[in-house]
């Protein structure tokens, strides 16, 4: 099935702002600054205050929707409000999802893959009550930065007093620190520029990812998702903020290549190999198959 405009742009927008936002996460971690009492310089390395950034941003496609609920009440559109009413709490088990996901993914190499299972999980969630209650993509969004923002919030209070050993990216060794944090961007504010790129684009992404699921599915959403990883590593290569190693080829190779297959792009080659078949092989197949023959009965 072909895809519509719309549909297209979504998943531009989705592959777009999606790259931007690792990249502004990114560009933030390479940053060293002091932190606060005067220590020493260090990475800026704070995944869970990171996190509650990023959910501030989805946290602002919520207002986003009341804007076009107030706009709607002067004149109609069917697409603002759902058709059927639901729970808000519905969207607390993808919010919890994509909390621990987002985290995790900041935290380390390893445990990316656990949270690859994690994000599914609050991919599939989200289809599911997306099209069950016909939930307007930025009312969805909003809602999981909703409950993201506030429970990730608190939990930042925990979190610094927790040890938390060789994970730890800050000089007092704990979970999160988010008073150094703070202290960081005060005395280097391009890293305010980065988290400000980070919190924006977020915004865009998930809306363009809900909208994608809810028009297509979450699994196109995933192999969208999947691809800008191509455009993050060349630029992270450009940039110098990865070193190369040839094994990352072949791994982008299976990438492109199960897009490829998941998107049918192989049907027209099988069928232009079938297509190429010698007429005699052609003939021969005919002919197993049942050509014109006479009946047995009437053979006589």
């Amino acid at each position: 099935m072909a895809w519509t405009r719309y549909q297209l742009f979504l998943a531009g927008l989705m592959l777009v702002t999606g790259s931007i936002n690792t990249l502004s996460a990114k560009w933030a971690d390479n940053f060293v600054a002091q932190g606060c009492g005067g220590s020493k310089e260090h990475s800026f390395q704070h995944p869970f205050l990171q996190a509650v950034g990023m959910f501030l941003g989805e946290f602002s496609c919520l207002a986003a929707f009341f804007l076009l609920r107030c706009r709607a009440a002067r004149h109609p559109d069917a697409s603002v409000d759902p058709q059927q009413p639901f729970n808000p709490l519905l969207f607390l088990p993808p919010a919890l999802c994509d909390m621990t996901g987002t985290s995790i993914m900041y935290v380390g190499d390893l445990l990316i893959i656990m949270a690859q299972i994690i994000v599914s999980i609050q991919m599939v969630l989200e289809e599911k009550f997306v099209y069950r209650h016909n939930v307007h993509p930025l009312r969805a969004v909003g809602t999981e930065g909703l409950f993201g923002f506030v429970i990730l919030s608190l939990l930042l209070v925990p979190m610094y007093y927790v040890p938390a050993g060789s994970f730890s990216g800050n000089p007092r060794g704990t979970l999160e620190d988010a008073l150094d944090a703070f202290c960081q961007v005060g005395r280097q504010p391009l890293i305010a520029l980065a988290l400000l790129g980070n919190i924006s684009s977020i915004a865009f992404f998930n809306f363009a990812g809900i909208s994608v699921t809810k028009e297509l599915s979450a699994t196109t959403r995933m192999v969208l998702d999947s691809l800008r990883t191509v455009v993050i590593w060349a630029l992270s290569l450009a940039l110098g903020w990865e070193a190369f190693h040839p094994l990352q080829i072949l791994g982008f190779l299976i990438l492109l290549m199960g897009t490829a297959l998941y998107n049918g792009l192989h049907r027209p080659l099988l069928t232009r190999l079938a297509r190429g078949r010698p007429p005699a092989e052609e003939g021969e197949h005919e002919r197993l198959l049942g050509g014109s023959r006479t009946p047995i009965n009437d053979a006589s």
